[in-house]
């Protein structure tokens, strides 16, 4: 891939080779939108240095608004798709419409979307089928993992296992970092991504809390950081946990472009800087776990 880009920093993206901006573009921005919506967003997140795209299905109609500028960019552009399904038939067909809506023949990566425990793993054997068959019939040249809960590290270790996965995306902020158990389990992971090569994606950069009776004023389940201060230490904290190679930016456009400026100016924080960072919010309440906390932007 050539990439041009050359604003932001990147980073080799474990054994896949693709130097991904630190940034990647989470598609899950463009769920509301029309193709004549998405372009100025995404030409300027190129712009700014991204390279990197990730979208599913189940994003609103990002795939369609997104695909339409693809062709044009595919060269640009490492493309991470994703599907949540448990059945092969409906892995499958997830699949198809996903390259036919992207207007592609091929992704770079190809991600079991949403696995948060061991449980969850063991129903997607038969999307697992299909991811490894798309990376065998060259539909897709990298297979990973993501994962939104407290549950994910423990979950993605055990995928490394069972399917050697190429990637990894899982949350890391500073208040879900000063939860001690996760963080065992996160550094558990990381130390097997580091020995097998495993490319390493940080979600949930920005997030600051629950929305709990407040009502939704910006696009994501959560309450994302409001403040540039807040939103530049949210980015730097997750790029400066060894291991990390880059972060998804959050689902609401606006803090989404706020988290792209912020990692143009990445700089990284000491080992006491992200204690400190960790321990400020360690009163705050997690975002986690989904089923209790999640409040729907559209409510």
């Amino acid at each position: 891939m050539n990439d041009q880009s050359t604003a932001m920093e990147t980073r080799r993206l474990g054994r896949t080779g693709h130097h991904s901006s630190v940034a990647i573009l989470g598609g899950a921005a463009f769920a509301t939108d029309s193709p004549e919506d998405a372009g100025p967003f995404m030409a300027g997140a190129i712009d700014a240095g991204v390279n990197h795209l990730d979208i599913a299905p189940g994003y609103g109609l990002a795939e369609r608004a997104v695909g339409p500028h693809l062709p044009a960019l595919r060269n640009r552009l490492f493309l991470a798709g994703k599907t949540g399904e448990t059945e092969r038939s409906w892995a499958q067909q997830r699949l198809d419409k996903t390259l036919t809506r992207l207007q592609i023949d091929h992704l770079d990566l190809y991600q079991a979307h949403g696995v948060t425990s061991i449980d969850e793993l063991d129903r997607r054997a038969e999307a697992f089928e299909v991811i490894i068959d798309a990376r065998d019939q060259g539909l897709t040249r990298f297979i990973g993992i993501t994962g939104h809960d407290l549950g994910a590290p423990r979950a993605h270790l055990e995928a490394i296992r069972r399917y050697d996965v190429d990637t990894v995306m899982f949350p890391v902020y500073p208040r879900v970092w000063a939860d001690p158990v996760y963080r065992a389990d996160a550094e558990a992971l990381l130390t097997e991504c580091a020995a097998r090569d495993v490319g390493v994606m940080a979600i949930k950069a920005v997030a600051w809390r629950p929305w709990g009776d407040r009502r939704p004023d910006a696009m994501t389940w959560y309450e994302p950081q409001r403040t540039d201060e807040g939103i530049g230490r949210g980015v730097r904290f997750a790029l400066s946990t060894p291991g990390v190679h880059a972060f998804c930016t959050p689902s609401d456009p606006a803090t989404a472009r706020r988290a792209i400026a912020a990692a143009a100016g990445y700089t990284p924080l000491s080992d006491n800087e992200r204690s400190a960072a960790a321990e400020d919010v360690g009163a705050d309440e997690l975002i986690f776990p989904i089923a209790e906390k999640a409040v729907s932007p559209w409510r």
